[in-house]
C-alpha cells in the first residue's frame, strides 16, 4: 500500500493486518559529476519499492520517499523518522536505501541496503529480471524480522 488517499482508506479499514512501514531513502547528490549516479540510484530504489509493495500489498505501507543530501546527519535523520512514527500503529519500520552509509547506523535490522544498479540503458525484460533478482534478496530480510518479533 502506498501513502495515497485511496490506499489510506483501505489501510484504515484493515490496519490490524498492515503492521509494516517501509521508508524509501533517496540520497540526492547536487554536484554535477554525481547527479547521474544519484538519479539512477533514486530510480532503482523507487522501482524496487514498487515491486516490494506489489508483493506485500495488505501487509506493508510505503511512505513517500525521503530525500536527503550528503550533509544530512544519517543517525539524526533515522532517529527523527523513528520518533515521528513512534505513535503510529506500525510494529515494524524499515528503511530501504542504496546508500551504504546507512548500514553503519543499523543497530536493529531496520535498514535494507542494496547496491544501486543502473537500469536506464537496459531493455525492459532485462530490467524486470534484475529487479526480480533483487526482490528475491530483499524478501528474506522482511520475513526474518517478522519471524523474530
Amino acid at each position: 500500500m502506498n501513502w495515497t488517499g485511496k490506499d489510506m482508506d483501505t489501510y484504515l479499514l484493515q490496519k490490524e493486518y498492515i503492521d509494516t512501514l517501509v521508508i524509501p531513502l533517496i540520497k540526492v547528490e547536487p554536484a554535477l559529476e554525481k547527479m547521474k549516479m544519484s538519479a539512477s540510484a533514486a530510480e532503482f530504489t523507487m522501482l524496487l519499492s514498487s515491486m516490494i509493495e506489489t508483493q506485500f500489498k495488505g501487509r506493508m505501507m510505503f511512505a513517500p520517499p525521503f530525500s536527503y543530501t550528503a550533509s544530512t546527519g544519517i543517525s539524526e535523520l533515522k532517529t527523527e523518522l523513528l520518533n515521528s512514527f513512534k505513535e503510529s500503529p506500525f510494529k515494524h519500520i524499515f528503511f530501504l536505501t542504496t546508500d551504504p552509509a546507512w548500514v553503519s547506523s543499523d543497530d536493529n535490522g531496520q535498514v535494507i541496503w542494496l547496491p544501486s544498479i543502473p537500469l536506464e540503458s537496459m531493455d525492459v525484460q532485462l530490467r524486470q529480471t534484475i529487479l526480480e533478482d533483487q526482490l528475491r534478496q530483499v524478501l528474506p530480510k522482511f520475513t526474518e524480522k517478522w519471524a523474530s518479533a
